[in-house]
């Protein structure tokens, strides 16, 4: 990877120009870790606990979706929560990334709490997180303080026929925050929300185009900002439709740490999206970052 870029990457988190988006496997880092660190590790710990169909046991929304009909939602909940419960400390990425004083936005995409632990000892920030229909009818998003207790979500001006809201709308205090914690696919803390299912994404993805369950927040902090994509593989098209439209109208610049060799179809997505490929292992990057942000603070 060319020194600039790790230096333009450096610059812009320091100036809150850039925006992280973590994948699950910056939960390790590699390290071994109490908690799934990969769709295909959770979907084996589903399936370990109940029977399901040979043709799903691989898929996680397809194995999900089948404990939500034939166990119902809450055994479903249940076994993601104890999933996720004794999840490990924040380690060096994590801490470096709460440590930023103008990080205006993290995407997490994953259902760890790492990112809350690590700025617990932060002001002024709180989490947005996708809520699934099926437990939170007629909401996309739920708020949290530090503290874990709800902000209740202001009613839409617009709905649908079914009382859907047309946007995602964010409390005055979510305003206020220096750094908004955005878990589109929901987070085991502080309230176990998930979206997980075929029938959590299918309600999300019917509306994701218009951009309905995104936090109009989250819409105006991209815009004109770059990306920098941690720990996540595109080799899915729900992982592709996710981060296409969390970016939509952001900058024409953006990076990718993805060490290990692309699939046809993430190339292609890298290409569309003007995402730069970084090689490098995730915990290389990560800690010559961590000197390169230590260096730019003291000249700046």
């Amino acid at each position: 990877m060319p020194v600039q870029a790790l230096d333009d990457i450096a610059a812009g988190l320091l100036r809150g120009r850039v925006i992280p988006y973590l994948g699950s496997a910056c939960v390790a880092l590699g390290e071994s870790s109490s908690v799934p660190t990969s769709p295909a590790e959770l979907v084996a710990r589903l399936t370990a606990k109940t029977t399901v169909p040979h043709k799903v046991r691989t898929n996680l929304t397809g194995a999900a979706q089948y404990i939500e009909n034939f166990k119902h939602r809450k055994t479903l909940t249940t076994m993601m929560a104890e999933a996720f419960r004794s999840s490990p400390q924040p380690n060096e990425l994590h801490r470096m990334l709460a440590s930023l004083p103008e990080l205006p936005l993290l995407v997490h995409a994953w259902y760890d709490d790492l990112p809350q632990k690590a700025f617990a000892n932060r002001q002024n920030w709180g989490m947005a997180q996708g809520v699934s229909q099926s437990e939170h009818h007629g909401h996309w998003v739920n708020y949290y303080k530090p503290d874990g207790s709800e902000i209740a979500e202001p009613a839409p001006d617009i709905v649908t026929e079914d009382e859907m809201p047309l946007y995602a709308p964010v409390p005055d205090e979510a305003l206020g925050w220096t750094t908004m914690l955005y878990q589109p696919i929901g987070s085991v803390a502080p309230a176990t929300n998930f979206l997980v299912s075929d029938s959590d994404y299918v309600e999300v993805l019917t509306e994701i185009d218009i951009q309905t369950p995104i936090p109009l927040t989250v819409q105006q902090l991209r815009k004109d900002r770059n990306f920098l994509f941690l720990g996540c593989r595109f080799d899915t098209q729900l992982d592709r439709a996710f981060a296409r439209q969390i970016m939509k109208r952001s900058s024409a610049q953006h990076w990718a740490v993805l060490p290990d060799s692309p699939t046809r179809n993430e190339e292609r997505f890298l290409e569309e999206q003007s995402i730069t490929r970084i090689d490098w292992p995730l915990t290389k990057f990560v800690a010559m970052l961590g000197e390169l942000l230590q260096s730019q603070a003291l000249t700046a």
